[in-house]
């Protein structure tokens, strides 16, 4: 059961600045995103290889800083405010990320890592809460409490990514944004951790918002799901619907690219994925026109709007 919003996003926008022929050019990561995560919630963010979904978790705790927009949690603007007022914030807002040993400190122990958070931020009545917070912790994510003394070399993948989930539960927050956590990983490792992430989010009545471009992965942990594509928000919908009956082209498109047993068998009415037009070419229209089966003139000059055509299921396309 899900409540009201933990965390509103609205119109973000963030660009970064790239060299290309010889001067400096402007690209859109991110593009008038908005969206709501309720509390208990599972939200999959889902979409291709540069399509500004990473950009989105990392602008929503100012890793990298948006241009505009609002990013509402516990009824204030983080965007709003400066880099001191926004650390007690990144306590309720913690992050996963996709390399669980780029992510770790090779030098520090695992049990130091873990603790960083508590350490900075003054949450251990002494050295002996420190310890038995860790061990908890550590407990919590599947890891006897004896590798607090190891270090993160000393580890395997699935191990290592359950020490930076530790990291991230210690604090107890609120939300986790998990940018693509199974994906370097085996895929029987890979169940193992979705089966974590699902049961500390209802343990521990986590927000969770799951970054990934596999569908069957977000399509098996989420609730809601939003397909994202150059930057925008294309669709979002509960997963049984968006899975069942996509409404945007580009959905139905990468619904029909997942790899089935049987090639012969396809979506009905779905459509090649090729490649995605250059994120150099700024377009005023939809950004799926140049690729879209059932485009018109309209969609080629005006962008749609993401809006509501069925209870819970928002779409921007102007012919869904």
């Amino acid at each position: 059961m899900t409540t009201g919003p933990v965390l509103t996003v609205e119109g973000l926008t963030t660009s970064f600045r790239v060299k290309r022929g010889g001067r400096m050019r402007r690209i859109a990561a991110v593009k008038d995103v908005s969206f709501t995560l309720n509390q208990g919630e599972i939200l999959g963010i889902v979409g291709e290889t540069g399509c500004g979904k990473t950009t989105v978790g990392r602008s929503i705790i100012r890793l990298v800083k948006p241009e505009k927009g609002e990013v509402r949690f516990g009824g204030v603007n983080v965007q709003a405010l400066s880099d001191s007022k926004l650390r007690p914030i990144r306590l309720g807002i913690r992050m996963v990320f996709q390399d669980p040993f780029a992510s770790l400190n090779p030098r520090r122990k695992v049990g130091d890592s873990i603790a960083e958070a508590g350490d900075i931020h003054g949450l251990f009545d002494g050295l002996d809460d420190r310890a038995r917070q860790v061990a908890e912790t550590l407990s919590a994510v599947g890891l006897d409490p004896s590798f607090a003394e190891r270090f993160p070399h000393e580890l395997s993948g699935g191990q290592r990514q359950r020490v930076g989930i530790a990291r991230a539960i210690l604090p107890s927050p609120k939300v986790i944004i998990a940018d693509e956590p199974v994906s370097a990983l085996d895929v029987s490792v890979q169940a193992q951790v979705l089966n974590l992430l699902a049961d500390l989010q209802e343990k521990m009545r986590l927000s969770l918002l799951f970054i990934s471009h596999d569908l069957a992965v977000v399509g098996q942990i989420s609730d809601r799901v939003a397909v994202m594509y150059m930057g925008h928000i294309l669709e979002l919908a509960p997963t049984q619907e968006i899975f069942a009956k996509p409404k945007h082209p580009y959905t139905a498109a990468l619904m029909a690219a997942v790899p089935r047993p049987d090639p012969a068998v396809r979506i009905k009415g779905s459509t090649e994925v090729s490649e995605p037009p250059s994120r150099l070419e700024e377009a005023a229209g939809c950004p799926y026109v140049q690729r879209c089966p059932i485009a018109t003139a309209l969609c080629s000059k005006t962008m749609p709007p993401l809006r509501v055509v069925a209870d819970g299921e928002l779409v921007a396309c102007h012919n869904a």
